[in-house]
């Protein structure tokens, strides 16, 4: 498996678990994304994008990262050309890094289509702000290793049916959830983790670690 760590303009902590998932990985930046190869302290082999939004005072050996140059006017986001390049180059995993938050709605938006779509072509994505993880949920059964406490929620893109979940502050069993519900909203993990889904698109959307004081 060949993983490639895909650098977005989102928000970003650094943390102990997002540190032992990319590491190892290959790297790819995005646009104003390079800004996190500083914060997460990781090397590029590729920078893609029009940038328009290059981070102010980035040191000499990110400034010098070779460069794929987009036009400002394109058809295609910056993260989806990243994307784009890391499958060119064999990419079988995916890590975005920075796909939540930041200034773009839509852009957090495509992150989160992106993943679905890439996940039923058979590419394995995850979604990461490292306080926050997406990931595509696709027909079939799946566990997932977050500790007790977690919370979780299914965000459904479609109707969903035949969702089970188990290892849950509120288990559900074979239930039809209808597009736009909130049912599935704000559940803790509560043991081990496992998802079941027998038809729909949804993505699963966990806080490893607790969410900031308001």
């Amino acid at each position: 498996m060949s993983t490639f760590t895909i650098l977005l303009g989102g928000d970003l902590i650094r943390t102990p678990r997002l540190d032992r998932q990319v590491e190892g990985t290959r790297v790819i930046a995005a646009d104003a994304g390079i800004g996190h190869a500083r914060t997460l302290g990781l090397m590029p082999e590729l920078w893609v994008g029009d940038f328009d939004s290059v981070p102010a005072n980035l040191p000499d050996d990110l400034a010098s990262v070779p460069r794929r140059t987009f036009p400002a006017e394109k058809d295609k986001t910056d993260g989806e050309l990243a994307i784009s390049a890391a499958l060119e180059h064999g990419a079988t995993s995916l890590i975005l890094v920075g796909a939540f938050g930041g200034k773009r709605a839509d852009h957090a938006f495509l992150h989160l289509a992106l993943g679905l779509k890439l996940a039923e072509a058979g590419t394995k994505v995850l979604l990461t702000s490292g306080a926050q993880e997406g990931i595509p949920l696709l027909p079939g059964k799946a566990g997932f290793d977050f500790a007790d406490g977690t919370l979780f929620s299914i965000l459904g893109f479609s109707e969903l049916s035949g969702l089970t979940v188990i290892g849950a502050k509120w288990p559900l069993n074979h239930v039809e959830v209808a597009f736009g519900s909130s049912l599935t909203i704000s559940n803790e993990v509560k043991g081990s983790l496992q998802i079941a889904l027998g038809h729909g698109r949804a993505l699963l959307l966990a806080h490893p670690y607790p969410l900031p004081e308001s």
